[in-house]
């Protein structure tokens, strides 16, 4: 029973992390950092580096930065396009990591499982941020960024102290994410679409406008030219 709770609680971790690192890595890694290094938490032995006051110290600085950047409309959408290849990956690690102890073939199948979670949860941030930055006010993206900060905060204490809940839940995240990602993605391709069209719309107004005024001066040249003769 011991073994098998103690699995659970092995598997809620890995996958929390990984969940969490494709919304806001920092966040995950100084959380983990701080409860390890304060004695909250026991951490795998192949996680006990984040507990390191460097680890720590780099991850709360990158964390204020997100904190930043993750608020500002645009910027944010550069900021996600730049982490798809820096919180897929350590969500792979970090759930591999978790799971280092209980076996070779438990290490490498969470690093899978681990990486798809954390790709499908980057894909739903970075694509609900691209919706949200079409709205003409400001403030959706400060309280959906906000609001993207707590779940991280809220998910790994789930994961932390009811891990079997927190599977549960996250299966139904899943199930939830595979229903919403291709309407997600269709969004976004009308979004893309629109300001396509909107620019293409502005450069022909300006072609338009460049041959009108070719056509004007060269009439005023002929009559210039008739006048003469």
């Amino acid at each position: 029973m011991d073994e098998y709770q103690s699995i659970i609680s092995l598997l809620a971790l890995g996958m929390g992390t990984a969940w969490a690192s494709g919304i806001n890595l920092y966040a995950t890694l100084l959380v983990l950092g701080l409860m390890g290094a304060t004695g909250q938490m026991t951490l795998p032995p192949d996680l006990e580096v984040l507990t390191s006051p460097i680890v720590i110290g780099a991850a709360g600085l990158m964390y204020m930065v997100e904190f930043t950047v993750d608020k500002i409309p645009g910027v944010d959408n550069g900021w996600d396009a730049i982490h798809t290849v820096i919180r897929i990956p350590a969500g792979a690690v970090l759930a591999a990591a978790t799971m280092g102890e209980v076996g070779s073939a438990a290490t490498v199948a969470a690093a899978i499982v681990g990486g798809g979670l954390a790709m499908g949860t980057h894909a739903t941030k970075a694509g609900s941020r691209v919706m949200v930055n079409t709205s003409p006010e400001p403030f959706s993206n400060f309280f959906v960024s906000v609001g993207e900060d707590i779940a991280v905060l809220l998910g790994l204490w789930t994961a932390l102290n009811h891990p079997l809940l927190f599977i549960i839940l996250l299966v139904l995240f899943v199930i939830l994410l595979i229903w919403l990602l291709p309407k997600m993605w269709s969004a976004i391709k009308k979004v893309f679409s629109f300001i396509s069209n909107l620019f293409s719309s502005k450069s022909s107004t300006s072609d338009y406008a460049q041959s009108s005024k070719d056509f004007k001066t060269k009439l005023q040249l002929n009559l210039d030219k008739n006048k003469k003769s």
